[in-house]
C-alpha cells in the first residue's frame, strides 16, 4: 500500500501546473481563500483588494476589484464562518469589512495606527488587528466597534487565535511566542521558540499542531495542547515569511526570500515538492478543500507586478 508521501509525490507529478492572474499594478502582500474555497482574495501595495472565482482547473479571468483603502493593503482574512465576508488591514489606519456578494465595503473601522496584521476569531464574532506600534485591537464584527485593545511593549509580528478560539497567540521580535487566555488576555505561556525574530504563525486544521516561521530560516512545529516542539524544517536559507497547512493538515508550505516554496510532510519533515519562483515569496495559502496552493511573489520585474498564482492544477490542461 502506497504511503501518503508516495501518493502526494505522484499527485504533484500529475498536478504541477501553475495558473496566474495579473489583477494588481503593484506587489501583492496577502492571499487567502474563503472558507468554502469558491473565492480567492488578494491585497496589494496598490491599495486594492481583488476577488477571483475558482473554476474547475483555473481562476476565472473575471475578477472583482475592491477600492477604498488610502494606503497599502498589508494583510487580509476571510470570516471562517461566512464565505462572503472579508476583512482587510491597511496602512491608512482603517480595517474594512467587505461583502463579496455586493462587492462593497460593509463597514470601515477607524483604528489608532497603521495596520499590518489581521485575523478572524474561529466563531466569526471578532476581528483582531495589529499595528506598527504593537497595539492589538479587537473589533466586534456585528457592531463594527472596538471592544478591547492591548498595547505590547515588544515587537508584535503576527497574531492568531487557536482553532477553539479560547487562546490568543502572537509572535514576537524576541523569538518568543506569547499565549494568552481569550477573552481575558491573561498571559498563560511564553515560549522561547527561536533565537531570532518569530515572524509568522499558522495553526493546522486538525488542531494538533501550530507552526512558527522565524528569521533564523527555520520552521518549528509545536504540539497542542502540550506546547512541545516536535521538529524543525530547515531547507530554506532566508527568514521564513509565510506558512500554510493543507486542508488535511498533513502538508506544510513555507516560503521566504529563497526562490522556492517548500512543501513538506508535517509528520516527518520530508520534502514532497518544491515550487520554483523567480523572486521572493511573501504569502502562501492552501485551498480549504483541494491541494491547490495560492501564492504571490515580490515580482521585481515591472511586467510581473501584481500577479497572483495558484499551483496544483493538472499538468496536461
Amino acid at each position: 500500500m502506497a504511503s501518503y508521501a508516495d501518493e502526494m509525490k505522484k499527485f504533484f507529478e500529475a498536478n504541477s501546473r501553475t495558473r496566474d492572474v495579473q489583477a494588481h499594478t503593484a506587489k501583492v502582500h496577502s492571499v487567502a481563500w474563503s472558507c468554502d474555497g469558491r473565492r480567492l482574495a488578494s491585497g496589494s501595495f496598490d491599495k486594492t483588494v481583488c476577488i477571483y472565482m475558482l473554476d474547475k482547473d483555473r481562476l476565472t479571468k473575471d475578477y472583482t476589484v475592491f477600492r477604498g483603502h488610502g494606503a497599502s493593503v498589508d494583510q487580509l482574512c476571510w470570516n471562517p464562518r461566512n464565505p462572503d465576508q472579508l476583512a482587510t488591514a491597511s496602512g491608512d489606519k482603517t480595517v474594512r469589512i467587505w461583502d463579496a456578494r455586493t462587492n462593497k465595503a460593509a463597514a470601515t473601522v477607524n483604528t489608532k495606527g497603521e495596520n499590518i496584521n489581521i485575523c478572524w476569531s474561529p466563531d466569526g464574532s471578532t476581528i483582531a488587528v495589529g499595528n506598527k506600534d504593537d497595539l492589538v485591537t479587537f473589533i466586534d464584527v456585528k457592531t463594527h466597534r472596538s471592544k478591547a485593545e492591548e498595547q505590547f511593549k515588544f515587537e508584535v509580528n503576527e497574531i492568531s487565535w487557536d482553532n477553539e478560539g479560547d487562546l490568543f497567540f502572537l509572535t514576537s521580535g524576541h523569538g518568543s511566542i506569547h499565549i494568552f487566555s481569550y477573552p481575558e488576555l491573561k498571559t498563560l505561556h511564553v515560549l522561547n521558540a527561536h533565537p531570532a525574530n518569530c515572524i509568522c504563525i499558522e495553526f493546522d486544521p486538525t488542531g494538533h499542531y501550530f507552526a512558527i516561521g522565524s528569521a533564523d530560516a527555520l520552521v518549528s512545529l509545536w504540539s497542542l495542547p502540550e506546547l512541545v516542539c516536535m521538529r524543525a524544517f530547515s531547507r530554506l536559507e532566508w527568514p521564513v515569511r509565510t506558512l500554510s497547512f493543507s486542508n488535511d493538515g498533513k502538508m506544510l508550505a513555507s516560503a521566504s526570500e529563497d526562490l522556492v516554496i517548500d512543501i513538506a510532510e508535517v509528520e516527518t519533515g520530508e520534502k514532497f515538492h518544491q515550487i520554483t519562483c523567480d523572486s521572493p515569496t511573501f504569502t502562501v495559502a492552501w485551498h480549504p478543500k483541494r491541494h491547490l496552493l495560492a501564492y504571490a511573489c515580490d515580482d521585481r520585474r515591472d511586467r510581473d507586478a501584481g500577479i497572483v498564482r495558484v499551483f496544483g492544477f493538472p499538468s496536461d490542461t
